[in-house]
């Protein structure tokens, strides 16, 4: 998977030195340019025009160091546009319900401030005689997880299976005070099936980076029964962690007790802190029953060698589940309006009253049940709502960024962000072209969440107008990601799908919210047009497609999102790119609207949609009459395999390995490319085709043609009778949109297919039969992997439906639920 993010780029090769230059350097050529003899004013004259040579290329080389300057500080210069999310709108007071949140997508379970160096808090568990729990890794045994219920704002319901044992976290928060108010947790911990319950400890920590003063609070010596904690955007506040209790209030329930305290080097190394600090040495001896030795943390003072950046205090408590723990937050500025602390009975009405608030705004929201649809397809569509809920975060750092013009990188400006993310397990961050299709879902959910989002990711904007495709902000989001994926090139871009939420946004959208849109809009729009222009007038190219002819059997093209779908064999310049220019109408389109709405100059980006959107002229560019479909267009061959090759052996070396290399049977020439799939339908998926357009009939045909696109499942992505279907790019790299289903491309496809159903055409009626069987598909096999595996998955294998790639993945995968409302 990871090898689908890789691209390579070399540095900048050596600048061939002016013949000045080497004639000064060079005895003989020295010789070959002697002035003849002559009066002194001939010399002097020579040496004029030697000194002026010399001047204009001291003045050239100074230009060209002064651009290359120029351009590597306007990478790292932020947009100059008053910002999209204005100072201070995310604070306690400006934005109390959205202050605290489950804003660590990475961990299972845990809370933090939308604060660039917030206190957070979170939870581990470790069944004795299994490993430590913290992050949600993509392969560490869990067997299912994920939100059942999650508002967005307030409330949330998660359920953890991990080797028999079953964790419900759930949340609760309740406004007061000036510092985003009070919430509560409670963990019931309780084993499946019968037998004896392993000894369980569960961790409860809250840790500082960089500010914020943590105190304890202890109980006879021994067990932690608060913090008491001050921080700049908390102020005063104390975390109680309560006894332990039976499963279903049963009374207090026997636990031990241990405690930690420590400094932190940094909150990316909360799990090797804990891990560290654990020792056989503690004994678990309830009343009558057997002494168990357990694993304990003992205070330390941090992690060797790093120093200290905050502190540290956790509360372990071993016990034998079933049992239920609560851990409350009380704001010290709430205490005035504190009517009892949230546990206990307070904690479980204030669950059911929000979990009934969810369901009834959840079927307001998307009327499943008004359908007809059946109460497990329900549950699955509000899980999937609420893993994508769940899976938002908040993120401070700075990017790592080069230039095309500069060799070395450069940190690029300290940023927030606040974007949901793809995956919880294998991509705990935010993608740009990802986070538009989250957009389409939570728009519907919560439209002024969705606007704050989609702002934060504007406010990405450098002075020239690009956007990392990627963001890897601060420590815990780094440590995530291998180093060879952190660093973002500025020559790539992504499709624009923020702009498919905005246009849905817009109507309703309060105008000095899309003023401070705009300029950043504009912007961005304007670097994609010229960053990305094609070779002719009203063409596109994606640039920062793979270099090495010889390693791909396709070189991958990670900046349209379709990271290893085939295009022409032998990237060139003069490549045309079917989906970016469809991205490029959409843009124009929405750049429209949304300037004609504030009164700005529209007619530019009106007359760009126009032609872009010209059928005829999609038709010259971009129709391929010996394929029968839309094509890109680019330098290629489909004479390609790759073969085992064994380098020369070097004497005295062992024997290189063999290498799995390209082989090009047949020269490639200027022609269309003949890959049949997701790229070929992007002009009706984005709806440009007219609805009476002759080209349709033959995009729908391929979409039914079980020999190409069509599938129980949904449309595959690359045809099976493509040369490059479920073929592997190198050796490490299984195809990836060669051939399997995607929920995203699918509900472009369902949405289109939607559009041309109510539109008048002699293609209404094959549309709406293709969209009932294609939503059919769709739904039912992303609703059958849910209940087999307990996850949403990043695309679907075409043979069978099965779940493959990452999971969870509630990124755009639960778009399946607007499929489920037909809300496109």
């Amino acid at each position: 998977l990871m090898a689908g993010e890789r691209r390579r780029r070399g540095g900048d090769g050596p600048r061939e030195r002016p013949r000045e230059r080497l004639r000064d350097r060079d005895p003989k050529l020295r010789q070959q340019q002697k002035p003849p003899r002559g009066s002194g004013r001939g010399r002097t004259a020579l040496a004029l025009t030697a000194a002026a040579a010399a001047l204009a290329l001291g003045l050239a080389a100074a230009a060209a160091q002064w651009n290359r300057w120029s351009e590597a500080s306007r990478l790292v210069t932020p947009h100059p546009a008053p910002r999209a999310v204005p100072p201070g709108s995310t604070g306690p007071l400006a934005s109390p319900t959205y202050f605290w949140g489950t804003y660590r997508p990475h961990v299972y379970f845990g809370m933090k401030t939308r604060s660039p160096r917030a206190v957070v808090t979170g939870l581990m568990w470790l069944q004795h005689g299994g490993n430590l729990r913290h992050t949600s890794e993509q392969n560490d045994g869990v067997s299912r997880y994920g939100w059942l219920m999650h508002d967005g704002e307030n409330f949330g319901v998660q359920e953890i299976h991990d080797e028999g044992l079953v964790l419900r976290t759930e949340f609760v928060k309740q406004p007061g005070g000036d510092h985003g108010g009070d919430w509560s947790w409670r963990i019931t911990a309780k084993m499946e099936g019968k037998g004896p319950a392993p000894l369980l400890s569960l961790f409860f920590y809250v840790a500082t980076d960089g500010q914020g003063t943590l105190r304890p609070v202890l109980e006879n010596g021994t067990r932690l029964a608060a913090v008491a904690g001050t921080a700049e955007e908390l102020g005063d506040f104390t975390l109680t962690f309560l006894p332990p209790t039976g499963e279903g209030g049963e009374g207090p329930k026997y636990a031990s007790y241990n405690f930690l305290a420590a400094a932190v080097p940094g909150l990316h190394r909360l799990t090797d802190l804990v891990r560290q600090s654990l020792r056989e040495s503690s004994v678990f001896s309830p009343p009558g029953r057997p002494r168990r030795r357990f694993f304990g943390v003992s205070s330390a003072g941090g992690l060797p060698g790093e120093p200290p950046r905050g502190q540290l205090l956790l509360h372990q408590v071993t016990l034998e589940p079933p049992a239920v723990l609560e851990v409350t937050l009380e704001s010290g500025s709430a205490a005035g309006t504190r009517h009892g602390r949230l546990a206990g009975p307070a904690l479980s009405a204030a669950l059911a009253r929000h979990a009934a608030s969810f369901e009834k705004r959840f079927e307001d929201t998307f009327g499943l049940g008004a359908r007809g649809v059946s109460l497990p397809q329900r549950r699955f569509a509000q899980a999937a709502l609420s893993e994508m809920l769940g899976g938002i975060g908040f993120f401070h750092g700075w990017s790592l960024l080069r230039s095309e013009h500069r060799e070395e990188p450069v940190p690029g400006a300290e940023s927030m962000l606040f974007t949901a993310v793809p995956s919880r397990s294998c991509f705990p961050r935010g993608f740009l072209w990802d986070e538009g299709f989250h957009l389409l879902l939570l728009a519907r959910w919560d439209p002024v969440l969705a606007r704050d989002i989609l702002a934060h990711w504007l406010d990405l904007l450098n002075a020239d107008g690009w956007i990392p495709r990627e963001q890897i902000l601060g420590d815990e989001a780094r440590a995530r990601v291998p180093p060879e994926f952190v660093l973002q090139h500025s020559e790539t871009a992504n499709p624009p799908t923020l702009l498919l939420a905005l246009e849905q946004l817009l109507p309703d959208a309060p105008l000095p919210y899309l003023r401070r849109l705009f300029p950043r809009l504009r912007t961005w729009f304007e670097w994609l047009n010229r960053t990305q222009a094609g070779p002719e007038p009203f063409t596109f190219r994606w640039r920062g497609r793979d270099t090495d002819p010889e390693r791909f059997l396709n070189p991958k093209t990670l900046a349209s999102g379709l990271d290893d779908y085939p295009r022409a064999s032998h990237p060139s310049a003069q490549e045309r790119h079917l989906d970016l220019r469809c991205w490029m109408a959409l843009g124009a389109r929405v750049l429209a609207a949304l300037a004609e709405r504030l009164g700005e100059p529209h007619a530019p980006y009106r007359d760009m949609a126009v032609a872009l959107s010209d059928n005829s002229l999609l038709d010259r560019l971009h129709w391929a009459p010996e394929l029968g479909t839309f094509a890109d267009f680019g330098n290629h061959s489909a004479a390609v395999a790759l073969r085992w090759h064994r380098p020369a052996p070097v004497p005295g070396r062992v024997p290189p390995a063999p290498q799995l290399r390209r082989e090009v049977r047949e020269a490639p020439r200027p022609q269309f490319v003949g890959a049949l799939g997701y790229v070929s339908l992007f002009p009706l998926l984005l709806q440009l085709l007219q609805a009476d357009s002759p080209r349709l009939p033959a995009l729908l045909g391929s979409m039914r043609n079980e020999r190409q696109l069509w599938t129980p499942f949904g449309l595959r992505s690359l045809a099976r009778d493509s040369p490059w279907y479920l073929r592997r790019n190198t050796e490490h790299d299984p195809p990836y949109w060669r051939g399997s289903v995607w929920v995203n491309i699918n509900f472009l496809a369902l949405r289109a297919l939607h559009g041309y159903t109510q539109a008048a055409g002699p293609h209404r009626e094959r549309a709406a039969e293709l969209y009932r069987e294609l939503r059919h598909n769709l739904v039912a096999n992303v609703f059958r992997q849910y209940e087999a595996t307990g996850f949403l998955w990043e695309h679907y294998r075409d043979s069978d439906g099965a779940g493959q790639g990452c999971h969870p993945f509630a990124g755009w995968s639960a778009l399946v639920v607007l499929a489920m409302a037909e809300d496109y």
